[in-house]
Parts: structure tokens; C-alpha cells; sequence
């Protein structure tokens, strides 16, 4: 009961740490310790020298509770489970995914990716950082999972379920260059920035803001059909994520509207975790059977027939 808990605690506390790092990009606070890492500006603590300093030193210090969290994950799985285990192993995993969010971080920084850098370099770095985050919110989440449902094991994962959790990472890729667009090139209406993103001298990250909405519509109506599809046996999980893909395409359209404020880049980056959580929840209830093992007795034969 404990361990499940604490699994579950990791991957709330995700969200908080996320949301925070989604500020420092949208403040564009990522140099506030110039290109220094693990130290703030040499230090390793330093004096808030400006705002943008306090708003990235303390993501680093949000992020390095949050690796202590995973590491204590890890010893309880250690303790609770035997050798082999599979919640031993998604603990396993879950700290290798926090250890290279880490380093994503940390490169970053230190190649400058960050800030009023607008170079192409630095969409790759973003998109591999979201990639990492989505991943990493999958572990974690097996991790309690897994530890919530010793009853169930995993049978076969269908190639169209795994075809919609490449789609949503797709569309994650997308909306981390479309916020950072945002945030290099913020428009001050929508008819600003619809006017920027159709001009011949917009930016590359102007104009690749009208791929995110697309793909998020396409990839939306494709998995409310994989869902009507496939969700017989999981109608609660499936609908649930149909709801809150339907307030995700919403909020987009609310975000884009009101030209992206910081406020709202955060809230629909959050419900864009929920769905990709959701869709997880839909695709172990559709992937996992009860794990039922029946007495080789006499008895247990008898009673079988």
C-alpha cells in the first residue's frame, strides 16, 4: 500500500515540475544562470540577482526533489518487490528517464539552447526534451500502475495502440515548437499572428505554428475512432479519454484565440499530459488480462470442470 502511494505521488509531482519548466521557457528565463550546470551562475546558491535567475534556480532545485523522489521509488521498489519483478523494473526505468531528463536540461543550458535563441538546433533540443517528458510520465506511470493491478499482466499491445502513442508524441513534438514560437515571436492578437505566420518573411517557428492544430485535430479524431473501435472492454477508461481530448481541442482553440498568454500555454500543456495519461490508462486496460493461476490439484481440476 505504501509503495503505491508513493508511485502514484511521483507522477502528480511530475506535473508541478513540468509546469514550472514550461514557465522558465515561456519567461524565457533558461539563461538565468547563464550556461552554467549544475552551479547558477558559479554558485551553488546563488543570490537572486533578477527574476529570471530565481525562476530558473528553482526549477533546477524542483527537478533535483523530484530525482530524489524517483530514487527513493527505486529502494522501495527494491524492498517490496523480488528481483526480476516488473514494478522493479519501471522503477528502474523511470529513474533512467528522470537521469536523462536531467541531462536533456543540462544541455540545454549549457549549448545555449535557451532564452531569445531562435536557432533551428534548438527545435530539436525542445522536441527531444518533450519526448523524454512523455516518456518519462509513462514510466512512472506504469510504475503505479503496475503496482496497483497485481492482478492484471500485459498480453499483446496492437499495433494501432502503439500507432496512437506515436501520434500523440507527434503532436507533443508540435506543440513544444509551436509554444516556443510563442514565446520567440508572441503576437498580441490572433489576427497578428495569423497575419505573421502567412507573411513571406515570417520566421520558421511562425510558420510552423499552423502545423500544431492540424496534427492535433487529426491525431484527436483518430483516436476517438481507435477508441470506438477497441473499447468495448474499457468504455470507462475510453470515455474519459474522449472527454478530455474534446477540452484539450477546446483549450487550443481558447489558446490560439487569445494568442497564446503564458497562463494558458501552461494550462494546456498540463491537459496535454492528462490525455497522454489517459491514453495510457486505455491502453493497459486494453493490452492487460487477468493474471489467473489455477491449482495443478485433483481438487482444483474437479472444480474446473
Amino acid at each position: 500500500m505504501m509503495f503505491r502511494r508513493w508511485a502514484w505521488s511521483v507522477v502528480g509531482l511530475a506535473f508541478p515540475v513540468i509546469a514550472w519548466g514550461a514557465v522558465v521557457r515561456a519567461t524565457g528565463s533558461g539563461a538565468g544562470c547563464g550556461n552554467t550546470w549544475p552551479t547558477c551562475d558559479g554558485a551553488l546558491l546563488p543570490l537572486a540577482r533578477s527574476t529570471e535567475q530565481l525562476i530558473e534556480f528553482s526549477h533546477r532545485l524542483t527537478s533535483a526533489l523530484f530525482g530524489l523522489l524517483v530514487i527513493g521509488l527505486v529502494v522501495a521498489a527494491r524492498r517490496a518487490y523480488g528481483a526480476g519483478h516488473r514494478v522493479r523494473r519501471l522503477a528502474w526505468l523511470t529513474l533512467g528517464l528522470t537521469g536523462l531528463e536531467g541531462l536533456l536540461g543540462a544541455g540545454l543550458v549549457r549549448f545555449e539552447q535557451v532564452a531569445d535563441n531562435a536557432e533551428l538546433s534548438r527545435a530539436f533540443w525542445i522536441s527531444g526534451h518533450l519526448v523524454n517528458t512523455m516518456l518519462l510520465l509513462a514510466a512512472a506511470f506504469a510504475t503505479a500502475w503496475a503496482a496497483s493491478h497485481p492482478d492484471r499482466r500485459l498480453d499483446r499491445i496492437a499495433g494501432s495502440l502503439l500507432g496512437g502513442a506515436a501520434a500523440l508524441l507527434l503532436v507533443g513534438m508540435s506543440g513544444a515548437i509551436t509554444a516556443l514560437g510563442d514565446t520567440l515571436f508572441p503576437a498580441t492578437s490572433f489576427l497578428d499572428g495569423l497575419g505573421r505566420e502567412l507573411s513571406v518573411t515570417a520566421n520558421l517557428f511562425e510558420r510552423l505554428r499552423v502545423a500544431h492544430p492540424i496534427l492535433a485535430v487529426g491525431t484527436g479524431v483518430l483516436i476517438v475512432i481507435l477508441v470506438r473501435k477497441r473499447g468495448r472492454a474499457t468504455a470507462g477508461s475510453g470515455r474519459d479519454l474522449v472527454l478530455i481530448i474534446g477540452l484539450q481541442l477546446l483549450l487550443g482553440v481558447v489558446n490560439v484565440l487569445l494568442a497564446a498568454p503564458i497562463w494558458m500555454q501552461i494550462v494546456h500543456l498540463l491537459v496535454a499530459d492528462l490525455v497522454w495519461l489517459a491514453y495510457l490508462r486505455f491502453v493497459v486496460e486494453e493490452a492487460t488480462i487477468p493474471a489467473v493461476t489455477l491449482s495443478m490439484s485433483p481438487s482444483a481440476g474437479m472444480t474446473e470442470q
